[in-house]
């Protein structure tokens, strides 16, 4: 990381006292405190020592819900937001972030399944990530290109087919702080935000999920008590793999958050002896051709999968519903 100085630097000494007395000596800070933080941190208004500093003592303390709330705050105003096109459905977000190891990535799976029925679907995440199969690849093996700007977004929008924007693409300044991971060698806040920002300027449904048990209780909240309502609906789910996809072998429990209600929409679902027909291998270029023969019909489509796409679907549409309405009323 090279050292920068910037002629309006931040003071951040004070966050960092209250922030680094320890896993149980620290205290949060207010939701405007934390949009001034991170806005600053965006800005490059932190010196490299500071940046480090803050990065390690929110690691070992953990975000509280307000903390989440003012990051993402700076976070959705740091970049260019995306319109949705019109149609019969609200966009549909998917982060991808995590990849798979093990079980083969069926994320562009959902997402080509949703866009096929005329949902704008927008996937937005890493390209590659060493050790994993990303959803980027295997897109590119599908023959879908990354999309390099807004403007080429709105176009795959129109032409019904799901769009990937590397977060190089979509927002520049968080890819750097997901950057500085490599230099630290331990995740930060970023991580999380880039899983939970609604990209769109008007309402969206965006897909979410959580990997650690203390993110389930820490999300919940965030979705049940600080989203302002117009920002659209979330479903929380725990990841595939990191993943926002319903497990193939088993239903996890997915969570509707609308309006600051939770609705249970899927129960968790026991393991099961008999496996569903999945790809040979994980790799990229197998699990393309596998999931090109599913949209064929050549393969069946899992059935948590399935489920999870009927789903995203009545929800998307119902934001779409609302918001012409919502319009119509106010003119």
């Amino acid at each position: 990381m090279e050292s920068t100085f910037h002629p309006d630097p931040f003071p951040i000494a004070r966050f960092i006292k209250e922030i680094g007395r320890g896993k149980k000596g620290a205290r949060s800070i207010s939701r405007d405190d934390a949009r001034l933080l991170y806005a600053a941190m965006l800005d490059g208004r932190v010196s490299d020592l500071e940046m480090g500093g803050l990065m390690l003592a929110m690691r070992i303390k953990g975000e509280s819900v307000d903390e989440i709330a003012g990051f993402l705050d700076a976070a959705e105003a740091s970049f260019e937001p995306l319109h949705a096109p019109a149609g019969d459905f609200a966009p549909i977000v998917i982060p991808s972030y995590n990849g798979s190891r093990n079980l083969p990535n069926l994320t562009p799976l959902l997402a080509l399944l949703l866009a096929r029925e005329g949902a704008p679907v927008l996937v937005h995440g890493v390209t590659t990530d060493p050790g994993r199969v990303t959803t980027a690849e295997i897109l590119a093996e599908l023959g879908l290109p990354f999309t390099g700007s807004v403007q080429e977004a709105q176009a795959g929008f129109a032409a019904r087919r799901p769009v990937f924007m590397p977060i190089e693409v979509l927002a520049p300044r968080l890819a750097h702080q997901l950057s500085l991971r490599r230099i630290l060698g331990v995740r930060n806040s970023t991580h999380t935000l880039v899983k939970i920002m609604q990209p769109f300027a008007g309402p969206a449904l965006r897909l979410t999920s959580y990997t650690h048990p203390e993110y389930l209780e820490l999300l919940s909240s965030y979705f049940a008590t600080a989203v302002p309502p117009e920002r659209g609906d979330a479903f929380l789910m725990r990841g595939t793999e990191g993943e926002t996809v319903a497990n193939p072998k088993r239903a996890q429990q997915i969570q509707w958050f609308h309006e600051h209600a939770c609705t249970i929409l899927v129960e968790k679902q026991a393991a099961v002896d008999e496996m569903p027909p999945l790809p040979e291998s994980s790799d990229a270029a197998t699990t393309a051709r596998w999931i090109q023969q599913a949209l064929e019909g050549m393969q069946p489509v899992p059935a948590p999968i399935v489920e999870q796409v009927e789903h995203c679907l009545h929800v998307a549409r119902e934001l779409r519903n609302q918001t012409i309405f919502h319009h119509d009323s106010a003119r």
